[in-house]
């Protein structure tokens, strides 16, 4: 939203300054015309497009001649009931003479500083090649008018249809719209995208996901997400930042930013009150009709990132035209994605706006629906590259990928069920103290590292060494059978590789609160000693296990602090013998040796801003205090200080979250985040401050939060909330 999206909702916080990211992470990103009022227009005509990437991209032909392009810096979009949408543009200059189609980008993460030298990295490129591009903040957010409540609410979707109905009626508009966007701006794209407005022909989502509640920054398998808080907590700073006095007025400004600060509400509270899957979270989830998607969709994400599950979902949900490309690569897009190989986006974006949006030929939808990244090695701490090869399947699901059969015996992972055996596994809280973050935003920092520590304190299944390369593509299931001493618990189950030098990798996991066995609507509580079946289904991956690698499962009833945890430690019976393991195995096709082949991302121009102050480094510490047995999780980030050169204003932001619990005891587990964001020029200097507290016992969660708003050093807003929040089977 995030960048969720960071984007939970989230997209570094200033990710643009390091030349290998293009795009912005869920926390970073986080960290007119024709009768409407044209605002500050900087430079004009501005903007001359950067190159096109290196021939020998799939179906790239010769690059034509690039069109001039003026930047304006504000623009107002008027809505139908008064409120004014501030967007900022990229403009062919000879539009009028020669319509173009336009592009939109719909976020809530300040147009004008936060989102702007990515946003430069992108969009003066697709105008240059003939289209209009169009940056507007969301309602409530940035330089626009209005309150933005909470996420994705439908006042945001009406307003995108009538920007795109404003779109197609400009005159220099051709009347053909496109929708593109990471993480929140993915799923604004897709939401939008389900309204079917005429004028709209195609988007491009990134990094999102088709339900808001399997597969965003608050739940997972029917548990809590550590991202909730983490999102949350910069979900405050986003609602709260003030508008531009260069854009909205030096006797406007304050006025509009109190008002966003008194309507301000602690959303976090709201989304721990919905622990299932009700209408609060089917609001905004495609996947509830995939048939009010009309137009054309070109799903994109990386398998490190959190939402990359929603690509094979979608494009077997959806009957639209659609695409899907899987690389190596996190919360990010492709021509910046780390870990690497990053491609030439901008050349493959601009194949597919050719063809939905012009009209043009250019082959990409020939092309097989699904490509992905077949790695040879799991992505983990300390890489930047990860090995492997571009496969794809023509469809999908593809009828050349087949289940292949293991089973949980007390003598590991066998191809044939063994005897009854009956294992115990003894609470442990910090079972997954090496998982990494569940959407990592500082890589590789926040990667799995090496799955030894989990795996000795799991229940593991191990195959024989492996004596061909074996290659999945999909979702790996693993069936149970499972007893348990408490009426809510919960699983995870790891699929790992256990590699020749006694090394183990996680390929993929899953997690599953098994009240939410059934369903995730209507969870039931479990009875203590009873014997369940129950099914969990890993996330996507495609991936080779190399010969000599066993396969590893691991099991266990805690994930933490990537899941919060249970309300009371649990101890888990497993029935081995019959439980099981499903894997997708992909057989090698020709269709991969005939791929044509993606180029590499071209060099980036430095970006237009100066470094001031070098930021602190990305930091994650365990400590454990030995006397009382509590495990302590600390991040801490500091972005560099930098001065975006064209308007002047100097940006800074931070944060530190901090997660405890008791090995022994999930009673009285916390979370503490804190975030913070500068603006400041020679007349302008505010500052936003949040801080949220999270304690659990077994029957509630107590949440503190606090903002804190400054203009020049002074308090201009201050408010506390205070929330108790009766758990519900979780």
């Amino acid at each position: 939203m995030t960048q969720k999206s960071r984007d939970t909702h989230g997209e570094p916080t200033f990710p643009e300054i390091h030349p290998k990211k293009e795009g912005l992470t869920r926390r970073e990103l986080i960290s007119g015309m024709g009768g409407a009022t044209i605002g500050l227009a900087i430079g004009a005509p501005l903007l001359e497009a950067a190159q096109p990437g290196a021939a020998g991209s799939a179906g790239q032909s010769a690059a034509p001649a690039l069109r001039e392009v003026r930047m304006i810096e504000n623009v107002w979009i008027p809505m139908s009931d008064g409120t004014r949408i501030a967007a900022r543009m990229w403009l062919p200059v000879d539009a009028e003479k020669h319509k173009v189609p336009a592009i939109m980008e719909y976020i809530p993460y300040r147009k004008r500083d936060r989102t702007r030298v990515g946003s430069d990295s992108r969009h003066p490129h697709w105008a240059a090649h003939g289209y209009a591009c169009i940056r507007p903040d969301i309602r409530g957010s940035g330089d626009s008018d209005g309150i933005l409540v909470d996420e994705y609410v439908k006042q945001e979707q009406d307003d995108g249809v009538e920007i795109i109905e404003w779109l197609a009626r400009q005159p220099w508009c051709s009347g053909s719209v496109g929708l593109v966007g990471i993480s929140w701006g993915g799923f604004s794209a897709l939401q939008v995208a389900a309204r079917h407005p005429p004028a709209l022909k195609a988007i491009i989502t990134h990094c999102s996901t088709d339900d808001r509640y399997t597969d965003d920054a608050h739940y997972m398998g029917g548990c809590i997400n550590q991202d909730m808080f983490v999102w949350g907590s910069k979900f405050f700073n986003v609602q709260a930042s003030p508008p531009d006095p260069q854009i909205v007025g030096p006797d406007r400004w304050r006025s509009m930013w109190k008002e966003r600060l008194e309507k301000l509400d602690c959303r976090v509270a709201d989304w721990l009150r919905h622990p299932t899957r009700d209408e609060f979270w089917k609001h905004g989830s495609v996947n509830e009709n995939y048939d009010d998607i009309k137009c054309a969709v070109y799903a994109v994400g990386g398998w490190v990132d959190a939402y990359s599950t929603a690509i094979p979902r979608m494009l077997n949900g959806l009957k639209a035209p659609r695409k899907g490309l899987i690389g190596p690569w996190g919360h990010n897009y492709p021509s910046g994605g780390v870990p690497g190989p990053a491609i030439d986006y901008l050349s493959d974006s601009l194949r597919w706006w050719d063809h939905w949006l012009k009209g043009v030929d250019t082959g990409i939808m020939d092309e097989p629906m699904l490509r992905v990244w077949m790695q040879d090695k799991a992505a983990c701490c300390g890489m930047m590259e990860t090995p492997g090869r571009w496969v794809a399947e023509e469809h999908w699901p593809s009828r050349r990928i087949e289940n292949r059969h293991f089973y949980l015996t007390g003598d590991g992972l066998a191809s044939k069920p063994g005897a009854p055996v009956q294992l115990q596994l003894a609470p442990a809280q910090t079972v997954g103290m090496v998982a990494g973050h569940w959407c990592p935003f500082d890589m590789p920092t926040e990667l799995p590292k090496e799955q030894g520590i989990d795996d000795g304190r799991s229940l593991c299944f191990d195959s024989e060494p492996l004596g061909d390369r074996l290659e999945i593509l999909g979702a790996p299931l693993a069936t149970v059978e499972v007893a348990v001493d408490r009426p809510v618990a919960m699983l995870a189950v790891r699929l790992n590789e256990l590699h020749a030098d006694g090394t183990s990798t996680r390929i993929t996991y899953g997690v599953l609160n098994l009240t939410h066995r059934n369903s995730s609507e209507f969870p039931e509580p479990l009875v203590p000693g009873e014997r369940y079946r129950i099914a969990i289904q890993m996330k996507d991956i495609a991936h080779s296990f190399a010969p000599g690698s066993r396969i590893r499962v691991a099991v266990s009833t805690s994930y933490w602090p990537l899941i919060m945890p249970m309300p009371e430690a649990v101890r888990l019976e497993l029935f081995a013998g019959s439980s099981s393991l499903s894997l997708p195995v992909r057989p090698r096709g020709q269709l991969d040796s005939r791929l044509a082949e993606l180029a590499p991302a071209p060099p980036r121009d430095p970006p237009a801003t100066e470094v001031l102050r070098e930021g602190i480094a990305p930091a994650k510490r365990f400590e454990m205090d030995m006397a009382t047995g509590t495990v302590t999780v600390r991040s801490t980030r500091q972005a560099p200080v930098v001065r975006l050169r064209e308007i002047g204003t100097v940006m800074a932001s931070g944060w530190e979250d901090s997660m405890t619990i008791r090995d022994s005891d999930p009673h009285g587990a916390t979370t503490y985040n804190r975030n913070w964001e500068s603006w400041e020029r020679a007349d302008w200097k505010v500052r936003v401050e949040t801080v949220m507290r999270l304690t659990m016992n077994k029957t509630e969660y107590v949440l503190d939060a606090e903002v804190t708003a400054l203009e020049n050093d002074a308090t201009f807003f201050t408010r506390t909330w205070h929330h108790k929040i009766p758990r519900r089977l979780i």
